[in-house]
């Protein structure tokens, strides 16, 4: 396959109405949308704002919208469409999927979180300690403000029954091994619940590749509309208590976890970002015939290329500053981190280091991003959290160079 060796940011941004003259640096909050997606709802609001799934033209062409986004999202992982559950976020979709699964656990039991995640992968799950379960932490380590492998070895014993960490931490950035993990964690006879919220507008999803048992992210991370999806490997979900109406029966999935049903104004939208990647892809790659996965593939890799050069930009310069201390791995290398690079100031309110750059059109924040016990395990509460500037591919150097010079007023 031959094709473009480097993104045509140019092209992509032409893709984004919502595209203009300020630095858009807090994606990991949500992402923009691009016009396939916006088209999608639009024609739905317009044409198909009806009762889905009868006869008649406008509600059969509605059900048939939201099937497809649905088969397209759980082929987007390498999954089957009955292994996906919609739901409003990926916070709501882990305390549903917490209760379904309560009826797995005794009392003694243990189930392992971090205190690098957010909250959505860590609250629901420190509330089965109401049951009985023992919640065990796997802590960062404060000094590399990352997690290590052997930490959650010495936590694995013969009562785990789940671990729960993220692939992508929403504020240091750092990718973990999730194959490596999950296999340790298997072998200690224990299940996987991965948050990939801040993994998957970065890089292409495989949850076989991985293995893990249950796989959560955000559409509106992705370039998509406000919605969350979790996968969890088929026989899970059927063994999953269901928490929608009575007249659900426990073999129907997914609709026994998506309560009260999915939001038929938004479900279209999904299939407008496969719409968008597979622009994307047929102006770098004209005349392809390659699958989806392999199209995805070929996108990402040029997305990975492209936040690299952002990233190396913005943590180049911040290495140069003394006062300065990057949350995490201090690298653009896109095998260890996202384009989601936090830092603080010696001595300096991160919520001041915000204010000052509006001037230069840059709009980035500070705080703790639900990652709560993260900043309060590095002593971070007083200092007004960390200053977090996350990054996507649409975004461009000189965007970056606009981020460095209001920071070297600053600073």
């Amino acid at each position: 396959m031959t094709g473009a060796s480097r993104l045509d940011v140019d092209f992509v941004r032409g893709q984004f109405p919502g595209i203009d003259d300020w630095a858009f640096f807090e994606n990991a909050g949500g992402s923009l949308l691009p016009k396939t997606v916006i088209d999608r709802i639009t024609r739905h609001l317009v044409h198909n704002r009806v009762q889905p799934g009868t006869a008649y033209p406008a509600s059969a062409e509605a059900a048939e919208h939201h099937a497809l986004s649905h088969r397209l999202v759980a082929e987007m992982i390498n999954a089957s469409p009955d292994e996906v559950v919609f739901g409003p976020s990926t916070t709501v979709n882990m305390f549903v999927l917490s209760h379904a699964l309560r009826p797995w656990f005794a009392p003694g039991d243990e189930v392992i979180v971090t205190d690098l995640d957010h909250e959505a992968n860590v609250g629901a799950w420190r509330r089965l300690a109401e049951i009985g379960v023992v919640v065990k932490e796997w802590r960062v380590d404060t000094a590399s403000c990352d997690l290590e492998i052997a930490d959650l070895e010495a936590l694995l014993t013969e009562r785990t029954r789940l671990v729960c960490f993220t692939h992508c931490s929403n504020v240091n950035g750092s990718i973990q091994d999730v194959a490596a993990i999950t296999r340790l964690v298997h072998d200690a006879g224990a299940l996987v619940c991965v948050d990939a919220v801040a993994y998957a507008p970065h890089r292409r999803l495989d949850v076989v590749a991985t293995d893990v048992d249950f796989y959560a992210f955000s559409l509106y991370k992705l370039y998509g509309p406000h919605m969350g999806v979790m996968y969890g490997k088929r026989e899970h979900l059927l063994a999953a208590k269901s928490q929608n109406h009575y007249f659900y029966a426990e073999d129907q999935i997914p609709g026994k976890l998506t309560l009260g049903g999915y939001n038929h104004d938004i479900t279209c939208g999904p299939a407008g970002i496969i719409d968008y990647f597979d622009a994307v892809h047929a102006h770098h790659f004209p005349g392809s015939n390659a699958s989806l996965r392999e199209r995805l593939g070929e996108v990402f890799g040029l997305v990975a290329a492209h936040e690299e050069t952002l990233a190396t930009r913005l943590v180049d310069y911040l290495n140069s500053k003394p006062n300065v201390r990057i949350i995490g791995r201090a690298t653009g290398d896109p095998a260890l981190r996202a384009p989601t690079i936090s830092f603080v100031v010696e001595g300096r309110s991160s919520a001041d280091i915000v204010a000052g750059l509006l001037p230069h059109k840059v709009t980035i924040r500070e705080g703790d991003f639900y990652a709560a016990r993260l900043i309060d395990a590095l002593d971070l509460r007083e200092q007004d959290g960390v200053v977090r500037v996350s990054m996507v591919h649409y975004n461009t150097l000189d965007e970056v160079d606009r981020l460095i010079t209001g920071l070297d007023e600053l600073l």
